[in-house]
């Protein structure tokens, strides 16, 4: 049997995929040439980040200082890196740019990824760095474990958050804050 030959993708052909089903599952993203297929995530993942973008947006319509937005919607922080983060938030003169030029998304202010078992390796591993390169605050979210890990750019370790999750975005007032048991039992709960 002959050896698989790994194969190098470019921005240009992952754009390609997505722009030829852009609301489509699956998601294809683009890290150091290698082409990441998430697949549809599952109900808890669906409703964290459901809850996540709630309470976000909530806090931005105070405190004015970005968008969020979810997937699917690309980021390219540099080139040869596409990324579909779950939740994000665009600084304000980012958006205006973006509603002006169109997409891609190339400035963030936090990036948010909740781990589903198809990409937990590539969030915490492949992504976090170059996140960590370009982004003030990346929050992975594991919903089993019911924390948040923090990454900002100088950690060689995460903060492991498990009670309140503060984020203080600059040129915001006041600090959003999420009570993380109570953010975590919105999620897992039956009825």
């Amino acid at each position: 049997m002959p050896a698989e030959i790994s194969r190098r993708w470019t921005a240009r052909e992952v754009r390609d995929l997505i722009a030829a089903a852009p609301l489509a599952t699956p998601r294809y993203e683009l890290v150091g040439g290698e082409l990441l297929v998430t697949p549809s995530p599952a109900a808890h993942h669906q409703l964290a980040v459901v809850r996540l973008l709630v309470a976000m947006a909530t806090y931005l319509e105070t405190e004015r200082v970005g968008t969020v937005i979810t997937s699917p919607s690309d980021v390219e922080l540099e080139p040869e890196f596409i990324a579909q983060p779950d939740i994000f938030v665009v600084p304000k003169a980012e958006w205006r740019r973006v509603m002006t030029e169109g997409m891609p998304v190339r400035a963030l202010t936090v990036a948010i990824e909740v781990l589903s078992p198809s990409s937990s390796r590539h969030d915490r591993v492949r992504k976090r760095p170059l996140y960590q390169r370009h982004v003030p605050d990346y929050w992975i979210v594991d919903l089993d474990a019911r924390l948040i890990e923090r990454w900002t750019p100088t950690d060689d370790r995460p903060e492991l958050v498990t009670q309140t999750l503060s984020w203080h975005p600059t040129g915001a007032t006041t600090a959003f804050a999420l009570d993380l048991p109570r953010f975590f039992e919105s999620v897992f709960a039956t009825d």
